[in-house]
């Protein structure tokens, strides 16, 4: 039997971050391209590896935990890393709210 449905890409351009969960090493990038199980995302040639790691992506409106399941250097030296979702676990939220929430003490809403 002939699997009839298909998990497309879409073209997806934003600006994001990337935060290693093991090191919170912070790599900025540019992300291409998204569908309901990952993103794909452009990070420059001198970033250290990130293949086979767990990552935190944060690109616009969009935040995702995610393997780093694939690594490709581009002409221009360039890479561009493709990510597979990952269902968050209590653990990272409970760590999210922590570190992304705002102070009380700021003036930011």
């Amino acid at each position: 039997m002939e699997e009839r449905r298909k998990i497309n890409r879409l073209e997806y351009n934003a600006d994001s971050v990337i935060v290693v969960c093991d090191t919170l090493e912070k790599i900025y990038g540019k992300a291409v391209n998204i569908s309901p199980l990952g993103l794909a995302v452009n990070i420059p040639g001198g970033s250290a590896s990130v293949n086979d790691k767990d990552v935190i992506v944060v690109a616009e409106t969009l935040i995702m935990y995610a393997d780093v399941v694939r690594e490709d250097v581009n002409e221009d030296g360039s890479k561009t890393i493709a990510l597979s979702a990952r269902k968050f676990t209590p653990e990272v939220m409970q760590y999210l709210f922590k570190h992304i929430s705002i102070d009380e003490d700021s003036d930011e809403l």
